[in-house]
Formats: structure tokens, sequence, C-alpha cells
């Protein structure tokens, strides 16, 4: 077994070279935010969609698009709004009368990276024919059905902190998302850089580092590193803990989780972990792993209760007591 181990991380560490260059030819445009951008690699590594949420002005819309061209990949932007209906998303017949057909209108949905720019304005009919395609990675519109790209990935972002004009997501739907990532704000020498950026009169272009065919390739890389039986027990502990928080002596969060959180959590922290040991050039994956991507993977599954709320407790408060109590193998 440590053999192939050797041979999945010789491998990984040579297919995992274009990541030091990515984040250089990103950190072009984006300064800082390094943590969002590894996780945005992460869901493009295993298939998986993000809610990034964040403040005005983090920067969240430049670094999607600054990454879809770095990977040279087809990229579509969708602003959210309340009059945005479900055919603007993923498209509709149209009636041509001069052949008397009707004719597919793909909308902007099929395209490699998909960013759904304030998702929380739009209704929750749109907000559901989006989630669908996330999960169907197909369309169909008159009778057709039409499989989405590979790579397919959306990236959402969401304000937290206006209400109105606002329709929060609902509960069962965001489940659908591997990761939701919290944006911060950058420090003080970050920002002095982003004012010097944005100051100067030579823009920055970026240049493809890989293509699609380079992107499929290392995503079955991803798929070869080892994980350990006992670890994905433990991954199974943790997520079991966010149910039955009694059955491993965390009696105090019974009453603050109102819903645990799903087998979706289980699956996405496996392929989020391996993800995470690719960009570390590893062929094996950690405890450690597992704790560096369990809040993302974990924050948006685990539904709170009001005693909870009521104590201004979050979910992240939930996940790193779990982590400190369950046992890591």
């Amino acid at each position: 077994m440590s053999e192939n181990i050797t041979e999945i991380t010789e491998e990984v560490k040579k297919k995992s070279a274009f990541v030091d260059e990515i984040k250089h030819e990103v950190g072009k445009n984006i300064i800082g935010q390094h943590f969002m951008v590894e996780r945005m690699l992460i869901g493009l590594l295993s298939d998986g969609h993000l809610l990034l949420e964040g403040l005005p002005g983090l920067a969240k819309t430049l670094a999607v698009k600054t990454l879809a061209k770095v990977i040279s990949v087809d990229f579509n932007r969708v602003q959210f709004t309340p009059d945005l209906l479900p055919a603007d998303i993923i498209g509709t017949e149209i009636y041509r009368q001069n052949t008397g057909e009707f004719e597919v209108k793909k909308g902007a949905i099929f395209s490699n990276i998909i960013l759904a720019d304030e998702i929380n304005r739009a209704p929750s009919k749109v907000q559901s024919a989006l989630l669908e395609t996330m999960e169907e990675r197909q369309i169909t519109i008159g009778g057709k059905c039409m499989k989405l790209p590979d790579p397919f990935i959306v990236l959402a972002t969401e304000n937290p902190i206006e209400q109105e004009g606002t329709y929060p997501l609902p509960e069962a739907q965001v489940d659908r998302f591997m990761l939701k990532v919290k944006i911060s704000y950058p420090t003080k020498e970050e920002e002095i850089e982003i004012i010097k950026l944005n100051l100067s009169e030579e823009k920055n272009e970026v240049k493809p580092i890989i293509n699609a065919n380079q992107l499929r390739d290392a995503k079955e890389t991803v798929k070869k590193i080892y994980m350990d039986e006992k670890l994905r027990t433990y991954i199974a502990n943790i997520v079991f803990a966010t149910r039955f928080p009694d059955d491993y002596g965390l009696s105090s969060l019974k009453a603050k989780i109102q819903f645990g959180a799903s087998p979706r959590a289980s699956i996405n922290l496996a392929k989020a972990a391996r993800a995470f040991a690719f960009l570390k050039g590893r062929g094996y994956v950690t405890p450690q792993d597992v704790k560096s991507i369990g809040y993302d993977v974990l924050r948006h599954r685990i539904l709170l209760s009001y005693e909870a709320e009521a104590e201004g407790i979050d979910s992240d408060e939930i996940i790193a007591t779990i982590f400190n109590n369950i046992e890591v193998p």
C-alpha cells in the first residue's frame, strides 16, 4: 500500500504543478483572498458548487472572472434581480416563423463557470431552476434533454447585510452547494496594495495556465488520492455528531441544533479533503485536511435552533466544538 501511495503522490506532484502558477496569475488582479481562490480550486477539482458570502467590494466577482480566464474555460455572469425569469438562466423555445418550427435558445447556464451574482436577489422560482440544474447537470427544454458542459461549476455570491429586496435561499437547496465560503476584509497592507493596483495606469492581463482537458485530467488524479478507512469513519463521526450529539458526549449541543448535516455533507467532506490534499501535493488525506475544509462544508448544513440564535451562537462555533471533541484517528 505504501508503494501505491508513493506512486500516487508522485503523480499528484506532477499534475498539481499548475496550482502555484494559477495562484500567481490570479494574484495579478486579486490582492490577498488566497483562501477564496483556494476554495474555488477545490470546487473545480471536485465538481462542487460554491456559495461565496461576503460584504460588497471584496473582489468576489473579479476573482471568479479572473479564475475563468486563467483556466481558459467558458464563463457567464448572471446578475440576479427580482424580475429575473427561469428562462433567462436555462433557456427557452422560440418559434421561427420562417421555418414554422420551434428552436431551443440556450440560456446562460450553458457554460463551464457560472457566476450567479447576488443569488438571493431573485425569487425562489429562479433559484430553484438554477439549483436543480446544479444537481442534475442537465436541462430539459421542450422535451429535449441537454447535458451541460464538463467542467460545470456554479459560483454564487450573496450579500449578508442587506435584507430589503432579497429572498433567502431555502435551507434544503443550500445543501446543494459543496462549500459555503465566508469572505473577510483584506489586511491593511493588502488594502494599500489594492489602492496601488487600481490607481496604476498599467492593467495586468492574466494568461491561461491550463485548459478544460488538463483540468479534467487533474480531476481524475484527485479521485486516486488515498483515504484510509479510519478517515472515512472520522468523517462519518463528525457528521453524525451534528445529528446525534448525545452519542458523542456533546449533550450541550442538542438544544442548539435543530437539524444536523445531511449525507451530502459526508460525501462532500471526503471529496473536498481529497482536493485539498491535491493542492498540497499529497497522494493521501490527513485528518488535518478534513478539519481545514470542514467549516466550509458544514456551516450551511447545520440548522440552528432558536435557542442558539438567541444566544448569538453560529454554526462555526458548533463545528469547532465537534472537531475539538471527536477523536482524531
